[in-house]
């Protein structure tokens, strides 16, 4: 019985989930403000939803601070900082770095959020809003959980950090990922590196982390969200002119069931599915070889360089 009941409560959880992505999408939908399509809304979901513990060490005033820093600092770099692009995202990243260190959190999510809207040129003040109340849509969601007892309650434990070796630490991160990045931003092939890899770049480069126990399972889980969500838009969307709503409905069914059955979750899986939901067509069918490709070079970076000091 207890079984059958904590089956009940996961499937409550990840139609939640699915429920807050296709909204998302229907109302960008309506309104044509394509702004409002924030892809790690699903890793949010993932995260604060649907796992049991969640992974990150960080409370609900928390969530909604670094989430709406994060997109607004990345707008603001696309106004007001006429920078190449490669350096508007190592600032983007430098100063995700810098406040999750103020704030004592490892809430990664963030790096994705305020690298977003650089990649795609947004100037619109749409997208911090439109973050700022998606957080404050999942921190409610998560307490009406936690309440009804559909989810544990989760404890917040600030990060003992020391702040000469966490700094070094992003110092580190930032000149590995600066080195990568060079290539593909020289060839404006800037999705080798989708925002959503450059998260998983920076969960692997702590020797902590329970994915750095499963490379190759990471790896493909991202390849994976990439085709299914290139593979929907594709067939969906652009050849059958589907709404993105029902694109993202289908695609997300899709992720929480393989999830499910793989038991791993593990959040930038979510918002590479809906990436390209905000991408150009063209771009669409090479999106799942260039996360393939970016995400074997950025997990071996990770794997290779960041190891635990004895």
């Amino acid at each position: 019985m207890k079984a059958k009941l904590l089956k009940t409560i996961r499937t409550e959880r990840y139609l939640f989930g699915i429920l807050m992505a296709i909204s998302m999408v229907w109302l960008a939908e309506l309104s044509g403000e394509k702004e409002i399509i924030f892809p790690e809304i699903c890793a949010l979901t993932i995260g604060a939803w649907i796992s049991e513990q969640q992974p990150w060490r960080v409370n609900k005033r928390r969530i909604f601070i670094l989430m709406t820093l994060a997109a607004l600092f990345g707008v603001l770099i696309v106004k007001f900082c006429p920078f190449p692009l490669i350096i508007q995202v190592c600032l983007s990243f430098a100063f995700c770095g810098f406040i999750l260190t103020l704030c004592k959190s490892n809430f990664i999510p963030i790096i994705s959020a305020c690298i977003l809207p650089v990649y795609l040129k947004t100037t619109s003040y749409i997208y911090p809003l439109a973050v700022m109340i998606m957080a404050l849509i999942i921190i409610f969601a998560q307490w009406i959980m936690e309440k009804n007892h559909l989810k544990p309650i989760n404890k917040f434990t600030p990060c003992d950090f020391n702040l000469k070796t966490q700094t070094i630490k992003w110092l580190k991160l930032l000149a590995v990922f600066s080195l990568i990045a060079l290539i593909p931003f020289k060839t404006h092939q800037i999705y080798f590196l989708a925002p959503p890899l450059i998260v998983m770049f920076s969960e692997l480069s702590n020797p902590k982390s329970p994915a750095r126990k499963k490379p190759l399972y990471i790896i493909a889980l991202m390849t994976f969200s990439a085709f299914i969500g290139s593979s929907i838009r594709l067939f969906f969307n652009i050849y059958l002119n589907y709404p993105l709503s029902i694109c993202t409905a289908i695609s997300c069914i899709i992720l929480f069931i393989t999830l499910n059955k793989i038991k791993i979750n593990f959040p930038p899986a979510g918002a590479i599915l809906l990436i390209p939901m905000i991408l150009d067509k063209n771009l669409v069918p090479m999106f799942p070889t260039e996360v393939f490709v970016g995400s074997i070079i950025l997990g071996l970076a990770a794997m290779i360089i960041f190891k635990e000091e004895k």
